[in-house]
């Protein structure tokens, strides 16, 4: 008889750690993400097309660099910073001719756009965890490139 209340009180103990995991205490908050954006500019010339354009800084370089990309030198012309709420979806232009809109899809996941002369260029959904980088990007004249890279600082 004892036994079997026992194995009562701890069936119930069990029934109620699942609900409170199932229904509060396992989840998160979903949070804002404040990302990077930089516009560059990719060459294989030593000297930047723009006086104006400086080098990227090492550490997204080195990311670059892990890519099978054929640029070896790589311009910014462009930086931004945004926070992006959960579940919200934040545009921003990063020229004349370029902009991006970025998803905050809750789990470290965000949904991509970029847009070039007004028109959809591409859509991109992947995991963004917090000092990754996520590059996008596409030819340009000369044997050029353009590239977004977005960084996740929270």
């Amino acid at each position: 008889m004892r036994f079997k209340l026992i194995r009562k009180i701890i069936a119930g103990w069990l029934l109620a750690a699942c609900v409170v995991l199932a229904f509060g205490a396992g989840r998160t908050e979903a949070k804002d993400m404040k990302i990077e954006i930089q516009l560059l500019w990719g060459t294989t010339n030593s000297t930047s097309p723009n006086p104006n354009y400086k080098e990227v800084e090492p550490d997204v370089r080195k990311k670059l660099k892990d890519l099978p990309l054929k640029w070896n030198k790589y311009f910014l012309v462009n930086r931004k910073m945004i926070v992006v709420p959960p579940n919200k979806t934040v545009k921003e232009p990063l020229s004349e001719k370029c902009a991006i809109e970025v998803k905050n899809a809750e789990h470290s996941t965000v949904e991509v756009t970029l847009y070039g002369k007004g028109k959809d260029l591409l859509t991109r959904t992947q995991a963004l965890p917090k000092g990754e980088i996520l590059a996008l990007g596409g030819n340009a004249p000369n044997a050029t490139s353009w590239l977004v890279v977005l960084k996740r600082i929270e």
